[in-house]
């Protein structure tokens, strides 16, 4: 399972969507009302534990943590 695979799966799991089944990879979380400010630091979490990586807090931003694909390339970023 590639890194993209892990995350959907992830999202999937652990926030109510009723519409993860048309969830693109390039669909903003935020703007779905998937994840909220709280969800943010859930998907931080699981990153820094499945990737192992860490997230600092001016990371925590729309550009890396908004989609699936932006979520993706910071892991991929971060881990080099």
């Amino acid at each position: 399972m590639n890194t993209a695979e892990k995350i959907r799966q992830f999202i999937k799991q652990n926030f109510y969507a009723a519409s993860t089944m048309q969830l693109l990879d390039e669909s903003s979380l935020l703007d779905l009302g998937i994840i909220d400010s709280t969800g943010i630091l859930e998907v931080v979490s699981f990153l820094e534990s499945e990737f192992g990586i860490h997230v600092e807090d001016d990371e925590m931003l729309p550009e890396n943590l908004d989609s699936i694909v932006k979520i993706s390339a910071f892991v991929d970023r971060k881990k080099g």
